[in-house]
């Protein structure tokens, strides 16, 4: 009997040991390691949770966040090449016209039924067939006017955006500043330097939600404005090359192009 007595107690000892060293572990551990715990509840915190802390401008700043990337998008697939000027049924519109395998009831059909920009140009082009060249650059011209400024639409929207919400961040910077400026005149929040951190910090979030939706918006801008700018240039060259090909200028020169080709073969 004192035998087993003897072992419970040895047993029950080192139980008591190796929980006391256990728990001992789980101290120094803790101890030891108290940022990585705040670190670990920092990185928690969900990105509502720093919504809300920006204060009340950073809701402004995600519509025009979302606006943003609904125009990014609309513009990326109306602005693509194969929309305003597709390469292929440019080069052979102009070739079979000036080959003279195409009239001018055909070309139009060959316009209508391609929906890209450029076609509308052709088709005002075409519509002046034989007419003298002025006329026909006059069309073109005016059909190109309204085609750019197509491709120019919704671009005041994306600077519009660049332009206000680094101003609203701002203003949600003054705002922040203003309560801590509150805080510090409370008599009672003396010596509390966490409320004043807390009135800077979301002033800086209002600022930095600003500025990460303000510089991809400008960057953006800057890159639709040259792609805009190099496709109107193309839609111009091809408008001039038509030019030359339907008016009446370009009509008698290919017709007399032939047959001083042949006088020249029958004199050499």
């Amino acid at each position: 009997m004192k035998t087993t007595n003897l072992k419970v107690s040895k047993i029950a000892n080192a139980t008591a040991l190796a929980v006391a060293i256990l728990f001992g572990c789980t101290v120094c551990h803790a101890q030891e390691a108290p940022s990585g715990a705040v670190q670990m509840a920092e990185r928690s915190k969900s990105l509502w949770d720093m919504v809300s802390a920006g204060g009340p401008m950073v809701y402004p700043i995600l519509l025009c966040s979302f606006v943003l990337l609904l125009v990014v998008f609309e513009r990326t697939l109306s602005l693509r090449r194969r929309r305003v000027v597709p390469r292929l049924f440019v080069e052979r519109f102009l070739l079979q016209i000036g080959e003279g395998g195409l009239e001018k009831s055909e070309a139009l059909d060959r316009c209508d039924s391609n929906e890209s920009s450029i076609a509308r140009v052709f088709t005002a082009a075409v519509r002046k067939w034989g007419k003298p060249a002025v006329e026909v650059e006059q069309a073109v011209l005016d059909e190109g006017e309204r085609v750019a400024n197509e491709l120019h639409r919704y671009l005041r929207v994306i600077n519009g955006v660049s332009t206000v919400c680094p101003l609203l961040g701002l203003l949600g910077t003054v705002s922040g500043m203003m309560q801590s400026f509150d805080v510090i005149a409370n008599s009672s929040a003396m010596g509390r330097t966490e409320l004043l951190a807390g009135g800077i910090g979301s002033a800086l979030l209002s600022t930095a939600a600003g500025l990460s939706v303000a510089i991809p918006a400008l960057i953006f801008y800057l890159y639709f404005v040259g792609r805009v700018d190099t496709l109107v240039m193309e839609v111009d060259r091809r408008g001039q090359e038509i030019v030359h090909l339907i008016s009446a200028e370009g009509l008698e020169d290919r017709r007399n192009r032939p047959r001083g080709n042949s006088k020249q073969k029958k004199a050499a």
